[in-house]
């Protein structure tokens, strides 16, 4: 590993939120998504990029594919504001009476 140099800054609440948040969701340090931050930006490139998925992307073609092959199933639902109205007042009605 090449050595590192200590530095502090300041940065916004905001961004401080949001330096956390990616933090935990990648699974790396804030120190981590300050370098690589920095690294795109000097060189428009992220230094660590995560692969495509293929098996994940096979997947979801696999399951379109099916959806597709089952073709079209019949006619639309058809409905107005009235009917929505209607079915959440009986729905409401029967949980009070029991």
């Amino acid at each position: 590993m090449s050595e590192m140099v200590r530095k502090q800054f300041y940065i916004h609440k905001r961004q401080h939120i949001l330096l956390k948040r990616l933090s935990q969701a990648r699974g790396i340090s804030e120190a981590e998504i300050v370098r690589q931050a920095i690294e795109r930006e000097a060189t428009g490139v992220s230094p660590q990029s995560p692969l495509p998925d293929r098996a994940a992307w096979e997947e979801i073609m696999d399951f379109v594919e099916a959806r597709k092959a089952l073709g079209p199933g019949g006619e639309p639902y058809q409905w107005n504001r009235q009917d929505a109205y209607e079915e959440r007042e009986s729905r409401l009605h029967t949980t009070r009476t029991e």
